[in-house]
């Protein structure tokens, strides 16, 4: 759209339903990359992409014509699908409901992109869980505990 100018870095954050380590090294950097193209098919830029077997961290460059809530349903509703139909995993691949959404200025993209480069290391000394709860409260996002990812019982 002419005389629309935007500058929108976006971190989002999403888990494996339950929690459960589905994410496989031997088919990581595969997913990476089909996600990867995913948000670049719907005209964002991706800066990074990494992860955890139970979780997924995007940074992404945003472009305005599409939702947050949009591009979320896409790319886990396509990545699982993917998944899925590759036959990556015993049992069906899904993602569990909702996501982390969180938004930088221009000055934190190397710092947030080295971060998520290095979630192996990180999570060495902290829980996903934890992880995103540090998340929330830097955000200054009120949440209902009933709602946090939640662990197969």
């Amino acid at each position: 759209m002419a005389n629309t100018y935007t500058q929108l870095y976006i971190q989002f954050v999403f888990a494996v339903n339950y929690r459960i380590g589905m994410i496989d090294s031997s088919w990581e950097d595969e997913l990476y990359k089909y996600m990867t193209g995913i948000v670049q098919n719907n005209k964002h830029k991706l800066i990074a992409v990494n992860g955890m077997p139970d979780h997924v961290h995007l940074f992404v460059g945003f472009h305005t014509m599409q939702s947050v809530a949009d591009l979320m349903r896409v790319v886990k509703g396509e990545s699982s699908e993917w998944i899925n139909a590759k036959g990556f995993c015993k049992g069906k691949f899904e993602w569990q409901a909702g996501y982390g959404a969180f938004s930088y200025g221009r000055e934190r993209i190397d710092g947030i992109y080295k971060y998520i480069m290095n979630q192996k290391q990180h999570h060495q000394t902290t829980t996903f869980r934890q992880e995103y709860l540090n998340l929330l409260e830097e955000f200054g996002i009120s949440f209902d505990e009933k709602y946090i990812f939640h662990e197969m019982q």
